[in-house]
């Protein structure tokens, strides 16, 4: 009986698929499990990270299925985007097609790993089925106020030619091309008010136990909510109040300059027609071409232009310029800023560039600083001066009373600032979800009619090589028909923001074929919240912040119970694995190396560099390859015995060798012993009679405990394998030394040790754990049985008490396991810490074992 593992894990999953084995339906009955790892973007070929990912859900939804709970454990595909479109143009190819050729291929792929997916729930974002229900809550959004359309700045990339959110810019480029820096770009953009709920997400944060610290703090800090006040500063000649918001107020009487962004509207109006006007405009337009990560940055040069124009500080009436300034960003406050050179870094170089005063109003209890003699800002606490009738008071201690002094003054007021800003989603692409509106020059902004939903993309298209959206140029797309007015109008051409769509498909699995709404009341509030999330860091910002957002705003409208999409999260680590690198020709794939060098130019290849698998760096590894080679059930075993999940896993070819040599080894305790195990009865729980018997059954029951514990409180799969391991090592150490002649108790707890180190397996390796359960008698599958209990009583170990003498003289007595043997009890007698002291630096003569009982040290 060899272990074909080709033909097995094709035999169970046939077996799995024609038993429906992972459908689910709602069970009141039962106590509910939804488990979701991340939808994949179906880029055509699944790559290991996927199989690790999927891999870590796919245990869990095993055990929890064979704890009892009623599962959910479904699958679909993040389909529209510019991946998409671009892969699409590269191919000379249609976007649809791309997409749907390699979600068939992808679900083949996934398949063969042999994962506990409910396929019926398939579904992919880029269907009308799909995204119509999108295009219904849009317009709810906007009837509330919630989506609206405005002319603002916004981050664009070249090579996505489309708008990026803030959060999709990262280190000041796109984040889907690391090498393309973000331009700032002024065009009408659609919002989705994401700062309305910013305060209740960040509340709620603190009632997400299982959620990561991690996580929740990159959230908190992008969110940004800090507490001060705003501060009216009048413009000199003109009706214009200048709207600054400040955290630290006690600095005020020490503002000497205020700051506007470059991007602020109020900019052009406030220079139009002053000499300053051509070298502002200049200066503008040459600061927006950097992103806001670089002007930001503590490396970049601090620059500004005065703009011609004074404001007048509220509290000492005197007049201040206003500046133009790079570091000054739109999206955060205001847009403009009050600058204290004497108390703040950044404003002390810039004051001093640019030859503007700086103004003492803190300074030390101990001495007096001059202005005129200062190195660097003072940014520590203090005593407050030149602040009228402020001195001598604490800076801190006089926030509150500085912001109310303004409120009662009405020259500013208390208030509470968030960095988060509004999700934009407007999307210049073609492959996304078509925005439903409608642009009439009589009515307006129209909001398409529920009942002309969905408003469909044209599949029928030829993509623009620019990677522009062919929308905006395609009248059969974009002339209709007022449904007000029954005039000629013009529908919008924009499309959304992919996250959108992934911002609730995790509800839509709950009912996927519902078509009376977006959501089935009865089904997704049976199954909401997601009970176990599991995703890469990477979203922590992006998906996981629009998610919680979405999810309030379904609860709102009525459609969800929930108002948090995720009960526990679990970010895992990367895969990694060592490059190879030529000095010229760069990284290098495995076959452009040969004798450690460089099959191109010969010479010697770098290596030991471990990073993250990437097509960038040619270290990438072929799950498909490791299938046909060793199996799912390998591959999948590596991906968890290797490290922890939230642990970055290091590749290792030995490792994935390692697990299939176990796999094997699995395999041959059954087949070398098939005669025997079919026959042994069940063991009933009798007396044993032998020590390793016993040790054996202890052995047994230990690691059921030790595996339990290790998937259902930690997901630590690693040590959980590791403990089955030592089980299937504890086996063939005791036949090779209990040598069993017939089928008496000896082979009943041996068919008890292998039958649970099996079924503890099986959520990890499920092929070969079922075709094994089959050859040892049973006819269901594993994951429709129960999971294992440990027996309390099989884990007491029995002892006996050993007194300990030395030169005949009782000196301690010390419990050891009854199965030790005398060297071993003679060693735990020579080192006991009371019988050391007892011998101190003295020759041991000899050491006397009586029975088991007694140990006598002569001295």
């Amino acid at each position: 009986m060899n272990y074909d593992h080709q033909k097995l894990e094709a035999k169970w999953q046939t077996i799995w698929d024609e038993q429906g084995l992972f459908q689910v339906s709602v069970d009141h009955d039962k106590e509910k499990y939804y488990l979701l790892e991340m939808f994949p973007y179906p880029s055509g070929k699944i790559h290991i990270g996927h199989v690790r990912n999927y891999t870590i859900g796919d245990v869990i939804g095993r055990y929890k299925k064979m704890t009892g709970k009623n599962v959910l454990h479904p699958m679909g595909w993040d389909a529209f985007g510019m991946p998409a479109e671009n892969a699409a143009i590269e191919n000379n190819t249609h976007p649809a097609k791309w997409t749907y050729d390699n979600i068939k291929a992808m679900r083949k792929q996934l398949k063969r790993l042999g994962f506990s997916y409910d396929w019926t729930r398939e579904l992919a974002t880029c269907d009308p089925e799909y995204y119509r229900w999108e295009q219904l809550i849009f317009l709810k959004m906007y009837e509330k106020g919630l989506a609206y359309k405005k002319r603002t700045n916004v981050n664009w990339c070249e090579k996505c030619q489309t708008v990026l959110a803030n959060e999709q810019v990262e280190d000041g480029c796109c984040w889907r091309h690391s090498d393309q820096e973000v331009a700032i770009k002024e065009m009408d953009s659609w919002f989705f008010k994401i700062t309305d709920y910013a305060d209740e997400i960040l509340s709620y944060s603190r009632e997400l136990p299982g959620w990561p610290d991690r996580v929740l703090t990159m959230q908190k800090h992008w969110i940004g909510k800090s507490y001060g006040a705003e501060i009216y500063f009048p413009m000199v000649a003109s009706e214009e109040i200048i709207k600054v918001f400040t955290t630290r107020q006690d600095t005020l009487f020490g503002a000497t300059f205020l700051c506007f962004a470059p991007e602020h509207p109020m900019v052009k109006e406030m220079i139009k027609g002053l000499p300053q006007e051509e070298e502002v405009l200049g200066f503008v337009d040459r600061t927006l071409k950097m992103d806001s990560f670089m002007r930001t940055a503590d490396y970049t040069e601090k620059e500004g232009v005065f703009s011609g124009r004074y404001c007048i500080n509220p509290v000492t009436r005197e007049q201040i310029p206003i500046y133009i300034a790079n570091f000054v960003l739109f999206d955060y406050g205001t847009g403009a800023i009050m600058a204290v050179p004497a108390h703040d870094q950044r404003d002390f170089e810039f004051a001093r560039k640019y030859g503007l005063p700086l103004k003492v109003v803190i300074t030390p209890d101990d001495c007096l600083l001059e202005a005129e003699t200062m190195t660097e800002a003072f940014v520590s606490e203090g005593i407050l001066v030149n602040s009228g009738h402020f001195n001598g008071k604490s800076n801190l201690d006089a926030l509150d009373e500085i912001a109310e002094y303004l409120e009662a003054h009405g020259i500013g007021a208390k208030t509470t600032n968030y960095r988060l800003r509004d999700w934009g989603i407007s999307r210049q692409r073609y492959w996304g979800t078509p925005i439903p509106i409608i642009y009439c020059e009589n009515c307006g902004v129209v909001p398409v009619p529920e009942e002309d939903l969905p408003v469909e993309l044209p599949l029928d298209l030829d993509l623009r090589s620019n990677g522009g959206s062919p929308l905006p140029f395609e009248p059969s797309f974009y002339e209709t028909l007022c449904p007000r007015c029954q005039k000629k109008a013009r529908r919008e051409t924009d499309t959304m923001d992919t996250f959108v769509e992934s911002s609730w498909y995790f509800d839509r699995y709950t009912c996927p074929e519902y078509e009376d709404g977006p959501l089935d009341p009865e089904k997704v509030n049976y199954w909401m919240p997601v009970d176990q999330y599991i995703g890469g860091i990477e979203h922590a910002i992006l998906h996981l912040l629009y998610s919680r957002f979405y999810t309030r705003v379904l609860n709102d409208f009525g459609y969800l119970d929930t108002n948090e999409p995720f009960t526990r999260l679990l970010t895992q680590g990367m895969v990694c694995k060592e490059t190879q690198e030529c000095p010229e020709h760069g990284y290098l794939y495995p076959y452009e190396v040969k004798d450690g060098c460089c099959e191109h130019c010969h010479t010697k290849v770098v290596t030991g560099n471990i990073v993250k698998m990437s097509k960038s760096k040619k270290n990438v590894i072929d799950p498909q390859d490791l299938i046909d080679k060793y199996g799912a059930d390998t591959v999948r075993m590596f991906c968890l015995f290797a490290a922890p999940p939230e642990r970055d896993l290091e590749w290792s070819e030995q490792g994935v060798e390692g697990s299939f040599r176990f796999l094997k080894r699995l395999w041959r305790l059954v087949s070398d012993n098939y005669s025997n195990l079919s026959k042994a009865p069940l063991y009933q729980g009798q007396a044993l009679k032998t020590d390793l018997l016993k040790d054996l059954h202890r052995k047994t029951h230990n690691t059921i405990k030790r595996v339990t514990n290790d998937i259902e409180d930690r997901f630590h799969f690693n040590t959980a394998i590791a403990a089955v391991m030592e089980l299937v090592n504890e086996i063939y150490h005791f036949l090779n030394k209990a040598k069993i002649k017939d089928q008496g108790e000896e082979w009943s707890v041996v068919k008890e040790a292998i039958e649970a180190a099996i079924i503890l397996l099986s959520p990890v390796v499920p092929h070969i754990a079922d075709e094994l359960w089959n050859k040892m008698g049973h006819n269901n599958c594993l994951v429709s049985i129960p999971w294992p209990e440990y027996d309390q009583e099989a884990l007491k170990t029995e002892t006996r008490l050993i007194v300990i003498q030395v030169n005949g003289k009782v000196r301690n007595r010390i419990e050891v396991p009854a199965t030790l043997s005398e060297d071993e009890i003679e060693t735990l007698a020579l080192t006991d810490a009371r019988i050391l002291d007892f011998i101190g630096g003295k020759q041991i003569r000899k050491v006397i074992v009586v029975k088991k009982k007694l140990v006598n040290i002569v001295v």
